[in-house]
């Protein structure tokens, strides 16, 4: 096989040296790149590749550098001074190995986004990993096409400020807000500022997605409260540490009956359990037991515990009595069919909630309705 190996490049370099046309010498080095990337190469058999190598990045004919730099242009074969070169060519050249080849160093890269051509810079942005000091320079003199690309790349290390500085630079961008939105990881302070800038799909989708301060989705929930799109009750199903979210809704004084009420309505049980719990200032288990108490005190307690309206009592004893009658049944609790059974359950009551939380709910009964009419649609 290695003889094979060897006399099939002996024959390709002599088809490449006497070949006078370009199709013919593009094909002989397509063929010959092809084979010494495939080959197990000993230490003088790769410096002779790479001697190769440096005399096809010389050629005359674009077509056949191009042959060798979409050949090789994710291989670890092209040596650094032979993929510098590749990448000051036309761009049928240089795009490929600027794409993909491991050969660059991070300096390189800066390098070549500093030069300033946007599709030079896109495809910087847009390699299969890109250095945390690539992706600030790209930050802040990328074009707007290399930005959305490094913003849509998850395998770009982009610090902090430099994500900040995406957005200083193009928050009048919808494509770059979205792609910014749509990263695996976002920091605190990027979230909150692209909640400002997306649309509602967008924006839904980073309460849902990364964490967004309390007072944030309370600015949200009242900006949107006419479509009920965002309110803390969605903000808490995404909340791994519910009890300190809870608290600190309660720092900002709005833990209120209301919230509570709407939470339990909607099946939020563990949401009402923590709220009660700082409220009366008891630990969540003690307040969840009196809660679940089967007996007719131990809720009444806790919940004047919480300083919660003696008005309203009996409007949340008829939805802890709902929940509790529901997981008799044996229903999922934790399920959307549980929060939609809860819900319907709830209002069949005519529990004796103010106007303004009766309204809150029926549109989100109304809300669960059309989408589960759409789901069903899309089904059939």
């Amino acid at each position: 096989m290695t003889a094979y190996r060897a006399r099939l490049t002996e024959i390709d370099i002599r088809r490449l040296i006497k070949a006078t046309d370009e199709d013919e010498r593009a094909a002989a080095a397509h063929k010959l790149c092809r084979s010494m990337d495939k080959a197990e190469l000993d230490d003088e058999g790769r410096a002779a590749a790479q001697k190769i190598l440096r005399l096809l990045a010389e050629d005359a004919a674009e077509l056949v550098r191009r042959a060798m730099a979409v050949t090789l242009k994710a291989s670890d074969l092209i040596p650094r001074d032979v993929a510098r070169r590749l990448a000051a060519d036309v761009d049928s050249v240089a795009l490929p190995v600027i794409h993909f080849s491991p050969a660059f160093t991070d300096e390189d890269l800066i390098e070549i986004v500093t030069a300033g051509s946007s599709v030079r810079q896109v495809a910087v942005a847009s390699r299969p990993r890109v250095g945390r000091d690539v992706a600030s320079v790209m930050a802040e003199l990328g074009s707007e096409q290399a930005v959305r690309a490094l913003a849509s790349n998850d395998n770009a290390d982009i610090a902090e400020a430099a994500l900040g500085r995406c957005v200083d630079r193009f928050s009048g961008s919808s494509e770059i807000v979205t792609a910014l939105a749509y990263r695996q990881v976002l920091p605190l302070s990027v979230t909150e500022r692209l909640v400002d800038l997306a649309s509602d799909a967008v924006r839904e989708h980073l309460i849902a997605r990364h964490a967004v301060a309390p007072e944030t989705a309370i600015r949200l929930a009242n900006f949107a409260r006419e479509r009920a799109t965002i309110d803390l009750v969605d903000q808490a199903m995404g909340q791994t540490d519910l009890g300190g979210f809870v608290a600190g809704l309660n720092a900002r004084r709005v833990l209120t009956a209301s919230l509570l009420l709407r939470a339990l309505a909607r099946g939020q049980m563990a949401l009402f359990e923590h709220g009660i719990a700082e409220l009366a200032g008891a630990p969540h288990s003690r307040a969840a037991l009196m809660i679940h108490d089967a007996g007719p005190l131990g809720l009444k307690a806790i919940y004047d515990r919480a300083g919660l309206p003696p008005r309203l009592f009996q409007a949340f004893r008829a939805g802890v009595d709902t929940w509790r009658t529901l997981q008799a049944e044996g229903i999922d609790t934790s399920g959307d069919l549980f929060r939609q059974q809860m819900l319907e359950r709830y209002l069949t009551q005519r529990p004796h909630a103010p106007r303004e939380d009766m309204a809150y709910l029926l549109e989100r009964l109304d809300q669960t309705a059309t989408t589960q009419q759409a789901n069903d649609v899309a089904a059939a």
